[in-house]
């Protein structure tokens, strides 16, 4: 294996879900030890979220868990250099 090769597109997408997964997985309980899913609204006082607790935390899991994913995709985006970024938007060359 070539310790200077890049990894390809699967590792660095492994590498930004699976740290998300976890956090996504913390930052709910953080939250839902705050919150009760019981007493949530749309918006801010709108009316009450008529859903079962079970589906509140598994949509929220996902909303945080997606938005993680973002946030270490775009880091795995500005830790590319220049040349990786380039050479891929680069036009076939003509002969």
């Amino acid at each position: 294996m070539n310790l200077n090769q890049r990894p390809g597109l699967r590792a660095c997408a492994q590498a930004a879900i699976w740290p998300a997964f976890l956090m996504a997985g913390v930052l709910e309980m953080l939250v839902f030890a705050a919150v009760d899913p019981a007493e949530m609204h749309w918006w801010f006082r709108g009316p009450r979220l008529d859903w079962p607790p079970g589906a509140i935390y598994s949509v929220t899991f996902l909303i945080f868990w997606a938005l993680m994913s973002i946030s270490g995709a775009l880091t795995a985006l500005l830790l590319r250099s220049p040349e990786d970024l380039n050479r891929a938007a680069a036009p076939p060359s003509r002969l």
